[in-house]
């Protein structure tokens, strides 16, 4: 049988040669070598520690954002906080609105935090005034000693080093549309002149205008996504949508991704209006029933470019809604009367017999008022309570004037176009009256449910008027007056008439929220406003951070060329120790393993010797 040998590789050799050699060491030159060892793990350790933290720290720079619209635990007005005041001059007065913003952060990706002055007491700075600005239509030069209050009002509350710097903005609406432009461009100059006589405060020639129904609503849909942060793009989760733009020169769209935006409705008493984001390419809605905006400081935003549907319902909010209601009552009242009078005077001209005028009053059953409920609403015409919530809708349904050619296909109200709204992918907020109806007496307000809602409404329109006003005067609904309770059915009824026959929301959709505040904040339309109106400030901050940004990327780019480099030093210099050690110390030798005859101790019993090998005092390996 063969013999079998052992080889060991050059490298067992030299951990053997090494291993017999370091016990040949003395302390002393162990100590050296192993600190040394230490020292270069270390150097190295280092070297990748500062590489990674430099990129880290730069990475960071480049890329640093703030929280939009957030909400700082101690104001500080110091030289870079800045100032905007807007006065809302409505058909019944004008109110004044202070905010202010710190500077912007410099990434194109974000607005500027707008936020709303608030006094000492945590309450907003808000001030108004009676009556509304239109009344100087035959006084013009009046109109700055009646603005001058508010203006007073928002200097004492602005530090005076920044009244120099603060945007100031008059901005009017329903009263104002109603008198010439004659009229509104002689009370705008008496302002444009006075004003700055008495207060440093910034504007130019378009901060003083009337401002139409459609922007009115544009600037009310800008401020409720901007206080939901439906505008940012932070790591916050929010539901996302696809939004198909017009933007590239061979204008095919292009799809971007970003947060999906909320839709609002809102029923005053006069009118009602409703705004939504359309995100797909549809090109059938008429011009004038869409608004087109960028948000953000540089052209072609994607980020910020949204395209609004918005449309004003004058004459369906509340109370003209019920006063044309009560109106189609008494016609159709009237015309019953008529016929039977002219049955009558047939019946009588045939006997020969004069007729003769009865005067009584005409009872009109209304099941939009709770049972038991009768008042004169027109001499001679008196409603009585039915209290019947369906029958109510029933009757309301005409109100929305359906039969009215369209202008386009499809129409909601009044022959009003409106696009496709996707519910399963949408997300609507309700102001106003969908907030009072729903909360002051029926403390339903939040998320609405049609089936509750029809519950409660029923309920209550069912109730007799005696039990309704031992309510109202034991004081179970605080938040409801007298007048709400009257009209508690027919709002009930009217505001879900328009939801679900108008504007065609099925009742199976739960993405509509009644809010009266948003994050504890009444929301206006005049952040909106100044949102949008001051959205070119943050070019200058870009700027800034733009330079900076250079300036970090060569630094960036110094600093990883010079940690490379050192991290190459520490392995040569590791390297070269040991190689000057190994020659040092010749742990190199070249020599041979023994040959062992394998048999003899592998095949062998013990005390038995493989045949054919002597073993004696004199043997030698060969």
């Amino acid at each position: 049988m063969g013999r079998i040998y052992f080889n060991c590789n050059s490298m067992i050799q030299l951990c053997t040669c090494m291993n017999k050699q370091l016990h040949n060491l003395s302390s002393r030159q162990l100590i050296v070598l192993v600190t040394v060892f230490i020292l270069l793990g270390i150097l190295v350790f280092l070297s990748i520690d500062i590489f990674v933290f430099s990129y880290d720290k730069d990475a960071q720079d480049l890329h640093i954002k703030r929280p939009l619209a957030s909400v700082p635990t101690k104001i500080d007005f110091g030289p870079n906080v800045h100032f905007g005041i807007v006065i809302d001059c409505g058909s019944s007065g004008s109110r004044i609105f202070i905010y202010f913003w710190p500077p912007h952060s410099g990434n194109p990706s974000d607005l500027l935090s707008i936020q709303q002055l608030m006094d000492p007491t945590g309450k907003p700075v808000v001030k108004k005034i009676s009556p509304g600005l239109d009344t100087f239509e035959k006084n013009p030069g009046a109109a700055s000693d009646y603005i001058n209050p508010l203006l007073k009002y928002a200097a004492s509350h602005i530090p005076s080093a920044h009244h120099a710097d603060t945007q100031l903005f008059i901005l009017a609406t329903a009263g104002m549309r109603m008198i010439p432009q004659e009229s509104q461009k002689a009370i705008f100059e008496d302002l444009k002149n006075d004003i700055p006589k008495s207060f440093p405060f910034v504007f130019s020639d378009s901060n003083f205008e009337v401002i139409s129904g459609k922007l009115e609503g544009v600037y009310a849909w800008i401020a409720v996504n901007y206080v939901l942060q439906k505008f940012g793009h932070g790591e916050e989760e929010h539901p996302l949508v696809w939004v198909e733009s017009l933007k590239n020169e061979d204008s095919s769209a292009r799809p971007h991704m970003r947060r999906r935006t909320v839709g609002m409705l809102d029923m005053g008493g006069g009118s009602f209006q409703i705004a939504f984001e359309v995100t797909g390419k549809d090109s059938s809605i008429p011009k004038h029933r869409i608004a087109e905006f960028n948000l953000g400081c540089q052209n072609n935003d994607l980020d910020h470019t949204y395209k609004v549907y918005v449309t004003t319902f004058l004459g369906f909010g509340a109370n003209e809604a019920e006063e044309r209601y009560e109106e189609m009552l008494v016609n159709k009242a009237s015309l019953c009367i008529q016929k039977e009078h002219e049955e009558l005077v047939k019946i009588n001209k045939s006997e020969g017999i004069h007729p003769f005028h009865h005067h009584r009053k005409v009872i009109i059953k209304d099941p939009c008022l709770p049972e038991d409920l009768s008042y004169e609403i027109k001499k001679g015409y008196v409603l009585e309570g039915a209290g019947n919530y369906s029958a109510c809708q029933h009757s309301l349904t005409p109100l929305l004037n359906r039969s009215r050619l369209c202008e386009q296909d499809s129409c909601s109200m009044n022959g009003v176009h409106q696009p496709e709204i996707i519910f399963r992918n949408s997300e609507f907020y309700g102001f106003s009256e969908f907030w009072y109806t729903m909360q002051d007496v029926f403390r339903i307000g939040g998320l609405y449910y049609s089936k509750r809602f029809e519950e409660e409404a029923k309920r209550f329109c069912s109730t007799n008027w005696m039990t309704l006003q031992s309510w109202y005067e034991q004081k179970l609904f605080p938040q409801a007056d007298e007048k709400r309770f009257r009209q508690q059915c027919f709002k009930a009824s009217w505001i879900t008439t328009v939801l679900h026959e108008g504007l065609k929301f099925p009742k199976s959709y739960h993405s509509l929220r009644s809010v009266q505040y948003i994050q504890n904040k009444e929301v206006q339309w005049t952040l909106g406003a100044l949102l949008h109106r001051t959205r070119y400030l943050p070019l200058r901050d870009i700027e800034k951070t733009s330079q900076t940004q250079k300036k970090h990327t060569w630094t960036l780019r110094r600093t990883i060329l010079h940690n490379e480099y050192l991290i190459i030093l520490c392995f040569i210099i590791v390297i070269t120790a040991i190689t000057l050690y190994v020659k040092r110390l010749k742990l190199c030798p070249k020599a041979d393993l023994s040959r062992v005859p394998s048999m003899s101790y592998f095949m062998t019993e013990e005390g038995q010797n493989e045949p054919g090998v002597r073993y004696g005092n004199g043997y030698q390996y060969p």
